[in-house]
């Protein structure tokens, strides 16, 4: 009897959460089972959106392109970063209506509500890098596109494999260091101290709402579980299917991942990641928000580890390329490393609510990096020390992440 008893208690409990059809009871302790895939309906309708972030990522992938053309001028580049709905800043192929749109890159950059919103001194700080990244691009690296650079002179620098990388006057790639600490600026922050914030999710009404399968205007969703949606979409918005992402889809943290699942050492992150925004959005469904922050505090950790182990991966490769005498490629991989740990300071570990590694250490570490003649003189020694201090914070080796 005891046993039919249970067996009864668990038919009851049991409930599919891939799709919102089946969640039409507000009990908050009903048990979420992650679903196939990201993929969620109401009345038949698709409750899945998030068209914002993947113009946003477009926008930046145009920009970050744009950032090596000689021909562009500073004016045209800033109104890339900055777009207003109407302007005629990108071509556009994918006919995302990018032009026609209301968003822009900058406005998202260094604007999370629980990094940003009560330090505005840090998010203009932040910002003005990335304007001065762009202004500098523009009026130092591309009148000497054709001098070959050297310790205080910007120009080109030839790898020993014949690619030719255009830096400052000290070694320094800025579009790479723009384009890399997006990474963390824009999308990492949006993500995790943003849409998973619960002063965004959970923000006014939004858990009653939730609660009661309130919708919002002409929408087939809910105020949070389209939050939640809209974090999905800065790491999945460039997918052709977001049911099966193959990763690698744009040059950001989709790119990054899928370099970080290939590394033996941390293979399994992409599920895990993949994994936690599904089963939070069922959660959300299914009105059971233990569950949906358990898978917070996951993709908080993953997703700044993509962060953590890419920034000493490219510290390691610098170094090699400096024992291997080719300064031009080690170079490439120090203005990469460059904008990773320029990133670090928007990775968020669940433990404590902070970033991982402080903006002063960051602030620290890139100060290291640019002193005196900067990459030109850069020694293996101190690469290998900001190498171990990062690895420390998140608690891998730097052996595993310099695979």
């Amino acid at each position: 009897m005891k046993k039919i008893f249970t067996l009864l208690i668990l038919s009851i409990a049991f409930i599919s959460c891939s799709s919102d059809d089946d969640n039409t009871d507000n009990n908050n302790n009903q048990s979420v089972d992650t679903p196939a895939n990201y993929q969620f309906t109401r009345n038949g309708n698709n409750t899945v959106s998030y068209s914002g972030q993947t113009q946003r990522i477009a926008m930046a992938e145009e920009l970050i392109s744009a950032l090596k053309d000689p021909t562009r001028n500073q004016e045209s580049l800033n109104a890339m970063f900055t777009h207003v709905e109407g302007d005629q800043d990108f071509n556009d192929p994918d006919m995302l209506e990018l032009n026609a749109s209301s968003k822009n890159v900058r406005s998202k950059t260094a604007a999370s509500a629980d990094y940003f919103s009560s330090n505005s001194t840090d998010a203009n700080a932040i910002k003005a890098n990335f304007d001065s990244w762009i202004s500098s691009q523009v009026n130092d690296v591309f009148p000497n596109w054709g001098n070959t650079a050297s310790p205080g002179n910007a120009g080109l620098a030839q790898e020993l494999g014949g690619s030719i990388r255009y830096v400052n006057e000290k070694g320094l790639e800025y579009n790479q260091a723009f384009a890399k600490s997006l990474n963390g600026a824009f999308l990492a922050d949006q993500i995790c101290n943003n849409y998973l914030s619960a002063a965004v999710l959970d923000a006014g009404d939004n858990v009653t709402n939730n609660d009661n399968d309130v919708l919002v205007d002409g929408k087939d969703y809910t105020t949070m579980e389209h939050k939640w949606d809209e974090a999905f979409g800065y790491l999945y918005g460039a997918e052709e299917d977001e049911t099966a992402p193959v990763l690698e889809a744009d040059s950001f943290l989709s790119k990054y991942l899928y370099k970080v699942e290939a590394d033996s050492d941390f293979t399994g992150i992409a599920d895990d990641i993949y994994d936690a925004f599904k089963l939070g959005r069922a959660a959300i469904v299914a009105k059971n928000y233990t569950v949906r922050d358990e898978q917070i505090e996951i993709l908080r950790e993953k997703i700044s580890m993509i962060i953590g182990i890419r920034a000493v991966y490219y510290l390691q490769g610098g170094k090699s390329e400096i024992a291997n005498e080719d300064l031009p490629s080690a170079f490439h991989d120090l203005s990469e490393g460059f904008g990773f740990i320029y990133s670090l300071q928007f990775t968020r570990n669940p433990m404590t609510d902070t970033p991982y590694v402080s903006k002063s250490m960051v602030d620290g570490y890139i100060d290291t990096l640019m002193e005196g003649n900067g990459f030109w003189d850069v020694t293996p020694e101190t690469l290998d020390q900001m190498s171990e201090n990062i690895a420390a914070e998140f608690g891998f080796t730097v052996e595993q992440a310099a695979n």
